[in-house]
């Protein structure tokens, strides 16, 4: 390590004096592709404290930083990340409930498992996050892109957010300044990082709601791929289309890069078979875009944040 990375870690350590601070760690260790190279450094704060810490460190010393939860949405070069990657993890005291006018709110930790929040709220017989019990990203991460599975999307269900600025401010957005849409947020367009979100939930019938979240469950395992390491849905859905369809009708179902594949349970899925790296992924999404585009015309987008790539 030279002596600059040793002074950075050292100012780390003393930033996030509780947390953790790794160098060089492989990224396929933090994103759900299993694919990525080292980061220059990865720090995972204790509290908002820390993580302000963090983002005030990186900015005063201009080292780059990139904000990551669970990394189920996340495809990082081979080459890596020259930075700083901040993983939010789940807090404490992740999730907290209060009663509003025959409504519970539910407050959780932006690290929190999606899953978690869900299962937790279904046991308290609470209606509306069952859409999100399959989804395996994390609160932060599901408000950032507006995640939504089976006709649920975070938008219908939250109430506010609390967040940080790259100042290190913090101030709460409430559902309309969040601008949440299809697989879009303000916060992510205005660089801000989730600290905890509000969700409106109703009181219901505790055995309908785990039935539901079951099923849901069970038609996931029946059409997803999910023995597999992927980033879940790898394109945005085209206004009037759907990627899988377009992608099979290019003949294009099981097609691969080296271990980067196709799926043939659901052709949206792009999966890791054991040994791809994330060049054999790029490679496979944009030979995807291209000849889905060139059998209907119309070009798909990935969904999937990239890191390191031009």
């Amino acid at each position: 390590m030279i002596a600059l990375e040793k002074d950075l870690f050292l100012m780390l350590k003393e930033a996030a004096p509780k947390g953790r601070i790794l160098t060089g760690a492989p990224l396929s260790d933090f994103t759900s592709f299993r694919t990525g190279g080292p980061a220059d450094f990865v720090a995972v704060p204790s509290d908002e404290a820390e993580l302000r810490n963090i983002i005030l460190l990186a900015k005063a010393n201009e080292i780059p930083y990139y904000i990551i939860g669970n990394g189920t949405n996340l495809l990082v070069s081979d080459d890596g990340f020259r930075g700083i990657v901040v993983v939010i993890k789940e807090g404490k005291a992740d999730i907290s409930y209060e009663e509003r006018d025959g409504e519970v709110l539910v407050k959780a930790h932006a690290g929190a498992p999606l899953t978690k929040v869900a299962y937790d709220a279904a046991r308290r017989g609470l209606a509306g996050f069952e859409f999100a019990a399959g989804i395996p990203g994390s609160v932060g991460g599901a408000v950032f892109m507006n995640a939504g599975a089976y006709g649920g999307e975070i938008k219908d269900v939250i109430v506010s957010a609390r967040v940080m600025d790259a100042e290190g401010n913090i101030f709460d957005m409430d559902r309309d300044g969040l601008d949440l849409s299809y697989r879009h947020s303000a916060v992510g367009e205005k660089g801000l990082v989730v600290l905890e979100a509000v969700f409106a939930l109703k009181r219901g019938d505790t055995d309908a709601i785990l039935a539901q979240i079951s099923e849901l469950n069970a038609k996931r395992r029946e059409k997803q791929p999910l023995e597999y390491p992927s980033a879940g849905s790898t394109f945005k859905r085209p206004e009037g289309y759907f990627a899988g369809k377009l992608i099979e009708e290019a003949g294009l179902k099981g097609y691969s890069v080296g271990d980067a594949c196709v799926s043939e349970k659901h052709c949206g899925f792009v999966i890791n078979k054991g040994r791809a790296t994330s060049s054999d992924i790029i490679k496979l999404i944009r030979e995807v875009s291209d000849r889905v585009y060139r059998n209907s015309g119309v070009r798909l987008e990935p969904e999937v944040r990239m890191i390191g790539f031009d």
